[in-house]
């Protein structure tokens, strides 16, 4: 085996080495990313446009569509284009980068939807401090120190330590993206206790935002419990369910994939857990939350209607 520390370029193995499979594949999820896109921008648009989504909720969820968009853009071009193109290399740099802003975009959104869970608190058990807690500073703060900031230091540690490791041997990566787990595989010796580091590093940075939720959730649904009217209890939940049904798809998958370690997996499994959690979650985002948030339907329906009935 050969220590090449300077190795210029992986190989990313993708799905499968048959042209037509690969085909239906690149049509497949051209279309997800394609829907994932317009899904998420639409949602931007609409929340920008209509000032009566001109509020906390909203603004999160605004920076959550975006999140989605630069989530999906990291991984899945690189992919479509290793699926139609002989091709299937990636530079020494260009895997790290990925690799960074992966990391970035999933550990701010994390974060995101842990300030997501506190404004919900905040709307249904403080609701008359609700504007003075969720003013557009604190807004801000949570959405862009906090998440960011921990995004940031998370991506940087992380892809700093595993690309200033020594690489042996072969160069593939059996995986459609430089995710971490399959990256490892290509470094020099046993890489148990190093996986052992990710992944007790990924259990605080995963568990952290997951507990404030947790708690969120548990003070959310007490309050939820002592309103009197099941009308009333129904209009509560209502407006946090969309937020529980994204947390659970996200961190479901977060967790088997980061906090257990993956050796024990497949590669084959790790690719399809991988693709919940990097391409079908932000697919189901806008879907979740458009179809479920009767204010999100309502600015939909109108905004369709000034651009199609502009004089109604």
């Amino acid at each position: 085996m050969r220590n090449d520390t300077s190795m210029a370029k992986f190989v990313l193995l993708g799905f499968s080495n048959h042209p037509d499979t690969n085909l239906i594949l690149f049509v497949v999820f051209l279309f997800i990313y394609i829907i994932t896109v317009l899904g998420n921008v639409l949602i931007i648009v609409v929340i920008n446009v209509d000032p009566a989504l001109h509020t906390p909720m909203y603004f999160f969820l605004r920076n959550l569509s975006f999140l989605e968009v630069c989530y999906t853009s990291v991984t899945l071009p690189k992919m479509l284009a290793i699926l139609v193109s002989e091709d299937k290399t990636i530079s020494f740099v260009g895997c790290a980068v990925q690799m960074y802003f992966f990391l970035f975009f999933a550990v701010t959104e994390c974060f995101l939807l842990a300030s997501m869970a506190y404004d919900r608190y905040s709307a249904i058990c403080n609701p008359l401090r609700y504007t003075a807690i969720m003013d557009k500073r604190v807004c801000i703060q949570l959405a862009m120190s906090g998440s960011c900031i921990c995004g940031t230091l998370v991506a940087v540690g992380h892809t700093t330590f595993i690309f200033t490791l020594p690489f042996c041997g072969s160069n593939v990566i059996n995986h459609f993206f430089c995710e971490i787990q399959p990256v490892l595989k290509l470094v020099c010796g046993d890489t148990y206790w190093i996986e052992i580091q990710i992944s007790v590093g990924a259990a605080f940075v995963l568990m952290l935002p997951f507990m404030l939720i947790l708690v969120s959730y548990i003070c959310i649904i007490s309050t939820i419990l002592k309103i009197r009217s099941a009308e009333g209890r129904h209009r509560a939940f209502s407006t946090c369910s969309s937020h529980l049904i994204v947390v659970t798809l996200f961190y479901g998958t977060a967790l088997i994939m980061y906090v257990h370690p993956k050796s024990s997996f497949s590669p084959y499994v790790n690719k399809l857990l991988s693709l919940v959690y990097s391409v079908v979650t932000p697919i189901l985002n806008p879907v979740i939350y458009s179809l479920r948030n009767k204010e999100v339907k309502d600015a939909l329906r109108k905004t369709g209607m000034k651009v199609f009935h502009p004089q109604k």
